[in-house]
């Protein structure tokens, strides 16, 4: 091999590749020790571009005119793109409407020349694969001066190839173009009528159609049209759809015993059809004796050890080949038995059928042979040596047990495999499961018990309606029971309606199955009727019809009627002509329905088991309107400003109405007289109307009443009823207003009631109306008071601050006058500090407690004595004893325990409370302690004297 070829990693490696030498086709021979594989050839070239060795004369035109420049590119190998540069480098020709450059013969075409196109022009060659460039001679373009160039039809110089053929996947590339005056325009279309694919673009003014990923519907018969105002003209070309071949079934190793055959089959598609041939170790295999090749089959029949090698189909058309492989391997063989043993143990029941395989590796195939124990086995109706070698017994018998031996020969040896047979009674249920009815609710067993061999191992299966149940899955109704290994009963716990269907138990050991089945039927309450239709509706009724549903293999008894409106909480039952609907009628009338109200109803089946699952509803359907019955409740009023009377009524439901266009009619007259006046209010959601008139008198009373109507006229009015007009505000102030400080937290107001010959509003009550001197009157607090009492107390004030207060009469009108303002002082807070030092003695039944003297602060009012509270523990009533000293005497009984507060009080009110004290119960006459709180007792002994301090809390 030349120096300059190597081979690396099954690469060629072409060193300084010269044009002369290397030019070519290459093929690859990959061999190793199973055979030889061709691969596709490739064709070396070499590109290259050459200069141009021609000159150029000059062309000379006329304006308007057309014209085209030939590039006539130099030898070349390899694709080339073209540009022109017009005049000097680097000013391209720019391509429009008017001018084109055709990348197929490099031309440059011109349609209508123009005084601007005079120059020269030189066509640039380049060469994709090399990038090498090369400019042509200068071509210098002179206008003529004989006249203008007149306009003409459309001259088509570019034209489509007549055939263009087009592979699969590739961008095609159409180009057209036209001469004339005035510059033409280029359009494109089918010719068989058909779209032109929306993928294909437009370039250059029109003048190349592309087409990306060419498909076979994109081929057809493609047409040009250059149109100007003087006429048009068309070119047309054909393309061509064609695919290189693709695999659509390749070929896979195979391995054969000696003498056997090998089918293999290649399929490839592409356009045109592809044609097959085979090769063998990368040479031609062609068909003789034991070899047939039809088209990309090929059959081997008898194979030999010759025959191994590695084999390719090839599939070829005019765009191009392609390869598969694969290997053959033949084997030669004696039989082996050593990866496919006879079973050692082979089980079958009593009658029943067993094969025992034999299945030695062997090549060519054995002839077979068996014995059992050492006599040759004999072929009988029962027994047969089947084609595998595999030998079937039918019908066992416990004779047919025992050690079995299968021999096989071939010219390569002999081998033989020895097994056991043992024979098994066979299993029987003795306990089937038998086919039953119950009802929704219920809980059965289905049992399923059998007699077998207890040697073998046993599984118990229940399937439902095909289905094998999940245990654990559907734990809640079906569960295993029985307890022992002769039984697998079922229990079905809450029969639903569900359940019903048929349960197979399936019951397997090693040598045999069997199964057996029952129906199960379910009575439960019925389904819910279907199709509920309302066929006819009135103001009152509703005329219904229905099919009745599923009965659930309980008679359907009755039927029930349900309603819903708008307004209903739920459905309701409802009243129906029959009264009660047996389980065989299937209409009925609603009775008793609100008129123009929006209803649907619903059907509910019952049986003996019980009442089922309600119908779907029915369509909504509105009653018919009438006239309006409900009254409205409640009729009342008063109040109001000056000169009104105000009627107020409860509104009728919007269910009671009737009818549309509801509203109400108010009637009224002044109390003793005949005749009434009457408004309309012609809203369903009123309910108030207040009549103003100047010469209402002020609290008359008047007879009111109020009655209905809709779209079908007038109903009846409600019960006559007595409401006053509304009366005038108090004309007079309260007088003789007086206020004094009660504590620092409470004031007491009085007042005088104005004279009732004095005022014109009646007086319902007093407000008082109360404010700190800081504050805004505005903001002040109001207390109302009800009736005659003219005065009132205020609590929870501010101590020792200054408060505004004044007093107005008020009735349903509102309030009168102000009276005059008074001011008060509250009293300074009481004493913050708590008595402290509290101690009790006890002595013939009196108990006398001691305490230090609580000294009030500056803003604090002076102390005026002291409140001593006491309680039994098990009471919650105190009794309360005031002194002016620091001690007092209790005359208590010593059988209770004792819960004991001190406190001082002040013109400003009581003071802070000491801590409870408790006085335990007392055996001894004599005894002594000090304040502690509640939670600690203490038991006084005879003898004992107890002290415990008790720190008084301080506020400062």
């Amino acid at each position: 091999m030349d120096y300059r070829y190597s081979v690396v990693g099954g690469s060629l490696l072409i060193n300084n590749p010269n044009k002369t030498q290397d030019i070519g086709m290459y093929q690859c021979i990959a061999t190793n020790s199973f055979g030889t594989i061709v691969s596709r050839e490739a064709k070396l070239q070499f590109a290259y571009l050459e200069n141009f060795k021609t000159r150029r004369s000059t062309v000379s035109v006329r304006q308007g005119q057309g014209m085209v420049l030939l590039c006539g590119p130099p030898p070349h190998s390899g694709e080339l793109t073209y540009a022109w540069i017009f005049n000097e480098y680097p000013s391209f020709v720019h391509q429009d409407n008017r001018r084109f450059v055709s990348q197929e013969t490099g031309n440059l075409y011109i349609a209508k020349v123009e005084t601007s196109d005079v120059g020269n022009y030189t066509c640039v060659v380049t060469n994709t694969v090399t990038n090498n460039k090369v400019l042509g001679p200068p071509t210098p373009l002179i206008l003529r001066n004989d006249g203008v160039m007149g306009e003409y039809e459309p001259k088509i110089e570019v034209q489509v190839p007549e055939t263009v053929p087009s592979a699969k996947g590739t961008t095609v590339k159409l180009e057209c173009f036209a001469l004339g005056n005035p510059v033409p325009t280029i359009s494109w279309r089918r010719a068989d009528g058909k779209q032109i694919p929306r993928k294909a673009r437009r370039q250059k003014s029109s003048g190349v159609l592309e087409i990306p990923n060419f498909q076979q519907e994109d081929a057809g018969l493609y047409e040009c049209v250059a149109e100007n105002v003087r006429g048009k003209n068309m070119a047309r070309g054909q393309l061509t759809f064609y695919a290189p071949p693709n695999w659509i079934q390749k070929i896979s190793d195979a391995h054969k015993a000696i003498e056997e055959s090998i089918f293999w089959e290649c399929k490839a598609n592409g356009r045109p059809k592809p044609s097959y041939s085979w090769l063998k170790d990368g040479e031609p295999l062609m068909p003789r004796d034991r070899i047939q090749i039809e088209h990309g089959a090929l059959t081997i029949t008898n194979v030999n050890l010759s025959d191994a090698g590695m084999y390719q189909c090839v599939a070829e058309n005019r765009h191009g080949v392609i390869f598969t492989s694969a290997e053959l391997s033949v084997i030669a063989l004696g039989p082996d038995f050593s990866k496919t043993l006879l079973k050692r143990l082979t089980l079958v029941k009593v009658g029943g059928e067993v094969i025992i395989e034999c299945k030695p590796k062997a090549s060519p195939r054995p002839t077979y042979t068996w014995k059992k124990g050492k006599e040759i086995l004999r072929e009988n109706e029962r027994i047969n040596i089947m084609d595998d070698g595999s030998l079937r017994i039918v019908n066992v018998t416990k004779a047919d047990a025992g050690s079995y031996s299968c021999i096989a020969t071939n010219h390569f040896g002999t081998a033989s495999s020895t097994g056991s047979l043992v024979v098994k009674d066979p299993t029987r249920v003795v306990v089937p499961p038998s086919s039953t009815d119950v009802t929704v609710g219920e809980s059965i067993v289905l049992p399923c018990q059998v007699s077998h061999d207890h040697s073998l191992d046993i599984m118990f299966t229940w399937s439902f309606n095909g289905h094998l149940i999940d245990f654990e899955k559907d734990g809640d109704h079906f569960e295993r029971v029985g307890g022992q290994d002769s039984a697998g009963d079922l229990m079905i716990r809450s029969i639903q309606l569900k359940h019903a269907g048929k349960y197979v138990c399936m019951v397997q050991t090693t040598v045999d199955k069997l199964s057996a089945t029952a129906d199960l039927i379910v009575r439960g309450p019925p389904g819910p009727p279907e199709a509920v239709t309302i066929d006819e509706i009135t103001d009152t009724t509703a005329q219904l019809s229905w099919r009745p549903g599923a009965d659930n293999h309980s008679p359907i008894t009755m039927y029930v009627i349900q309603a819903r409106t708008p307004f209903s909480v739920g459905w309701q039952a409802v009243n129906t002509v029959p009264d009660i609907i047996d389980g065989k009628t299937f209409t009925a009338t609603v009775v008793g329905l609100n008129p123009w109200v929006e209803y649907e109803f619903r059907a509910v089946a019952a049986s003996l088991i019980g009442i089922g699952e309600p119908s779907r509803s029915s369509e909504k359907r509105r009653t018919e309107e009438a006239l309006p019955e409900i009254t409205p409740a409640n009729v009342s009023g008063g109040g109001g400003s000056k000169s009104e009377l105000v009627i107020t009524w409860e509104t009728v439901p919007e269910e009671l109405q009737n009818g549309g266009g509801f509203g109400y009619v108010v009637a009224f007259r002044p109390l003793g007289t005949v005749s009434w006046m009457q408004t309309v209010v012609a809203s369903s959601d009123a309910s108030r109307y207040v009549f103003r008139n100047e010469s209402l008198p002020p609290f008359t009373p008047y007879e009111v009443k109020v009655g209905v109507y809709n779209n079908k006229g007038e109903g009846s009015f409600s019960p006559v009823t007595v409401v006053y007009s509304a009366e005038e505000e108090p004309t007079r102030a309260p007088t003789s207003i007086f206020a004094k400080s009660l504590s620092a937290s409470d004031i007491e107001v009085y007042w005088a009631s104005p004279r009732e010959n004095q005022s014109k509003g009646r007086i319902q009550g007093y407000e008082v109306r109360c404010w700190r001197h800081e504050d805004k009157e505005e903001n002040a607090r109001k207390i109302r008071t009800l009736g005659n009492r003219t005065s009132t107390k205020i609590t929870n004030l501010k101590g020792n601050a200054l408060y505004h207060l004044a007093v107005k009469a008020y009735n349903t009108a509102g309030t009168g006058p102000s009276s005059a303002t008074v001011n008060v002082t509250t009293k300074k807070p009481p004493p913050s500090q708590p008595p402290g030092n509290i101690i009790w003695n006890s002595s013939d039944s009196k108990i006398i407690l001691n305490w230090d003297q609580v000294k009030a602060l500056d803003n604090e009012s002076e102390v005026k004595g002291y409140k001593v509270l006491y309680r039994w523990n098990r009471q919650s009533s105190t009794s309360v004893i005031e002194t002016n000293k620091t001690s007092v005497e209790l005359s208590l009984p010593f059988d209770e325990d004792y819960i004991i507060e001190v406190k001082p009080f002040s013109d400003g009110g009581d003071g802070s409370s000491s801590e409870q004290i408790r006085i335990p119960k007392i055996s001894n006459a004599y005894a002594r302690g000090s304040g502690t709180s509640t939670s600690n007792a203490c038991t006084l002994s005879a003898i004992s004297t107890i002290m415990i301090s008790l720190t008084a809390r301080s506020s400062l």
